[in-house]
Parts: structure tokens; sequence; C-alpha cells
């Protein structure tokens, strides 16, 4: 290994200690705002340079709420430079490999939630709005707290409770009508 000067060494132990941890829960809230594995790895990649570059600065305490409103401003910087994708020749498209084994358009969330929840939660899922589906799946699936998913929506707490109160319900108002539908053919 290259001769590393302390300073470098004290930056690279607190990238290791504060940030290699929270890179799964990065990489799953990214998806959610995203809605796409690669530009959830984009926007995670994004972050984690950023994080580098800053880690001096941090003062060891909530590493993952920082890095969430480190991940919430990039997205938010790179969603305001993006510019929609134009595919002239749809063939180019077919002989693409995406990133970690995922399918051609499918996000890894909804990779996992295909494989893991049952068709009627699933419908239920999908028929949510994105706000309400996106804080349901950041604290009863990533198990952010509430704190951490306001901080990573840039929304207050409050915002976020009403959104999962909300959002739970139409589940369970959904789920009541699959139920009775399915007795009623039975």
């Amino acid at each position: 290994m290259p001769d590393v000067r302390p300073q470098q060494q004290a930056q690279l132990e607190a990238f290791r200690t504060y940030v290699q941890p929270e890179i799964e829960v990065m990489l799953r809230v990214a998806t959610s705002l995203t809605g796409r594995t690669g530009g959830a790895e984009d926007l995670v990649q994004e972050t984690l340079i950023r994080a580098f570059r800053g880690i001096e600065s941090f003062d060891g305490r909530y590493p993952r709420a920082w890095l969430l409103t480190i991940l919430r401003r990039t997205h938010i910087n790179m969603h305001r430079r993006q510019r929609p994708d134009v595919v002239e020749n749809l063939d180019t498209l077919h002989g693409s490999r995406p990133a970690f084994g995922a399918a051609v358009g499918t996000s890894a969330e909804q990779h996992v939630l295909d494989q893991t929840l049952h068709p009627a939660l699933q419908t239920a899922l999908d028929a949510l709005d994105p706000r309400f589906r996106t804080v349901l799946l950041l604290i009863d699936v990533d198990q952010l707290t509430y704190a951490e998913a306001a901080a990573a929506l840039d929304v207050p707490v409050g915002t976020v409770m009403s959104r999962l109160s909300r959002a739970r319900e139409k589940v369970r108002r959904h789920l009541g009508h699959e139920v009775l539908s399915a007795r009623r053919l039975s």
C-alpha cells in the first residue's frame, strides 16, 4: 500500500467508520427516490464522493442523517441538471446488461418486492401515490426512523408521520377490499 499521510489515514478511517456501514441504506433510499437501479447507483456514488470530500468537517454524530441529507441534496442537484434520454433506436437497448443483475427497467427495490410481497399487498402499494409509497417503504421496509425519512425527503417529521398514516390506511382499505372480493368468489 502506498505511503499514506496521517491526515489521509484519519480521513480513510472516518469514512470506513461512518460511511461504509450506511451504503446499503443509502442504496435503498436512493432507489426509492429515483425509481431506477442505475439512477440509484449513480446517486449513491456521487453521494459517497461528496461525503469523502466532507468527512473532515463531520462531527461523528448521526452519520445516517448526515449521509441522507447529502444524498437528498445530490439528488436534487442531479435532477436539476438532468435532461431526458432520447433513444432513437430501441434495438440498441436489447444488448444492455444492467448492474447488480437486475432486469432492464426494474429497480432493485421492485425486484425485492416482487419476490417477497403477497400479490394483493403489491397491488395495494402500486396503487399508492408515490409520496405515500416512498414514506411507507422508507419506514416499514427500509426501517428508517421518522427523522431519517424526513431528512431523506426534506420534509418535516410531521409530514412523514401524516403520509405514513395515510399510506397505511389506504393499504388497509385496499387489502380489506381484496379480502372481501376473494371471499365472495370462493
